[in-house]
């Protein structure tokens, strides 16, 4: 077990509480304060540059700290600096509290073989909720709205007769573009609808009875609707592209819980205004905050801000996770919502 090289209060062996606690290195903006803190810290003696007293560079605190630091806790995506990471020598294990890695060297690390978590495993099913009721939404709104909420709505009566295939979920053919976490909680919500799955990933996964596809064109071909869920990284940026759009065909449907730069968000726009896909819904955007104000006037769009894990129950499974992680990992124990290196 890791000793801690500040004083605190007296134990009855005569060392201090905080010396026997193991070292959780801790990387947060300044000013923000993470509500599991408390909990963490009955287990941890967490080192925070920005509590440091008298106050410390960043720099000069990790160096003095860094043979002893075992585990690093990152509370925001603020990307680990190759100055900071290389000072880290001892370091095993980051932990992230978010879903996104791409703060993260991933390749570094995978080189130094140090194990990186994050909390897809709390939101997956959060996300997955969002998924499917953005999927429902678009199939119900995808047609012109006529502004009429009677029972005769768009059944002929007066309305145009609108393709009951739009409206029916069961039966389509949907495919998802990353099966991960959030991918398989996807898909256990729509095998109740019964369609037929099938995905993509960067390796076929033999304990998946769902067909997979190498490429995403492929995938789109042979599905009615696209589920993105993957992590974005070079080369993922723009995986659903114009090509991959009308591969999907004009009753194709588009879902994005992942990341917004997935999506070409221009080379969708102008597909929907074209009439050349059904309809799409986006919890994410490219550009995040700004967000285009063409997209607020298609009625074939639905649109969902960025806060789909915005629920008790995650922000439980949050404060849950993350010191049962770190406990696992001080006592050599198998870790959990471990990212997957390429």
């Amino acid at each position: 077990m890791i000793k801690a090289s500040a004083s605190g209060p007296k134990a009855p062996n005569g060392h201090s509480k905080e010396q026997e606690l193991p070292l959780v290195l801790v990387r947060r903006p300044p000013n923000f304060h993470f509500p599991f803190k408390h909990r963490l810290e009955t287990h941890f003696h967490l080192l925070d540059p920005l509590d440091s007293v008298p106050p410390e560079s960043t720099h000069s605190f990790i160096s003095r700290h860094s043979p002893s630091v075992r585990a690093l806790l990152c509370v925001d995506p603020t990307p680990i600096s190759r100055d900071l990471s290389s000072l880290l020598h001892s370091l095993q294990f980051i932990v992230c509290s978010t879903a996104r890695v791409d703060h993260v060297d991933l390749q570094e690390y995978r080189c130094r073989s140090i194990a990186v978590s994050n909390v897809g495993k709390a939101f997956s099913s959060d996300v997955a909720d969002l998924a499917v009721g953005l999927l429902i939404d678009v199939l119900r709104k995808s047609p012109p709205e006529t502004g009429t909420f009677g029972l005769d709505c768009g059944l002929g009566m007066g309305n145009s007769r609108l393709d009951s295939r739009l409206f029916l979920l069961g039966g389509k053919r949907v495919g998802i573009v990353g099966l991960g976490g959030i991918g398989a909680e996807i898909v256990k919500k729509l095998e109740s609808f019964g369609c037929a799955i099938s995905y993509n990933s960067r390796r076929k996964r033999p304990s998946v009875p769902f067909r997979w596809y190498k490429n995403v064109y492929d995938l789109a071909i042979n599905s009615d609707i696209l589920i993105v869920c993957c992590a974005l990284t070079e080369e993922t940026h723009y995986i659903i592209n114009k090509d991959v759009m009308t591969a999907l065909g004009k009753e194709g449907v588009i879902i994005n819980v992942g990341r917004g730069a997935l999506i070409d968000e221009e080379e969708l726009l102008q597909l929907l205004v074209r009439g050349e896909l059904v309809g799409a819904g986006l919890a994410v955007f490219e550009n995040e905050p700004d967000v285009p104000g063409e997209l607020f006037s298609l009625n074939n769009l639905v649109l969902f801000p960025h806060c789909a894990v915005a629920t008790p129950e995650y922000f439980d499974a949050l404060e849950e996770l993350i010191p049962t992680n770190l406990k696992a990992f001080f006592k050599s124990k198998p870790l959990q919502s471990l990212v997957e290196f390429e």
